[in-house]
């Protein structure tokens, strides 16, 4: 009976052990676990600095892990102010710290659910 009370909800990804994936963190070369979000891979591999203020230059990194604090910003693929903890990680991506403020992304860019990220 003690066995049904501690069950968790919570199941580890698929292969989360063993998948990896290369991405380029500035230009330098990661091999990051894969299945995740590029906020988890990048913390696992080591990336402290994912972004500085645009008015103090302060560094940051991820925060709230869930999308509500805007702390992991991130270039991806060229396109600036992405939220790297809603985005999964994916073979070949070039990520780049976001130095100060940034343009708007373009209009066609959606987040892991598939949703545009504009809400429009």
């Amino acid at each position: 009976m003690t066995s049904q009370l501690t069950h968790t909800l919570f199941k580890p990804l698929v292969d989360s052990e063993n998948a990896t994936v290369e991405v380029w963190f500035n230009d330098k070369r990661l091999v990051v676990p894969g299945n995740r979000s590029v906020a988890a891979a990048l913390l696992t591999a080591g990336v402290a600095r994912f972004r500085a203020t645009p008015v103090s230059g302060t560094s940051r990194a991820p925060y709230c892990m869930m999308g509500a604090c805007f702390e992991c910003l991130v270039e991806i693929d060229g396109v600036p102010n992405r939220q790297s903890c809603m985005v999964e990680v994916n073979a070949g991506m070039r990520i780049r710290s976001q130095e100060g403020a940034r343009d708007l992304p373009p209009m066609n860019v959606t987040n892991v659910s598939g949703e545009n990220v504009h809400g429009r």
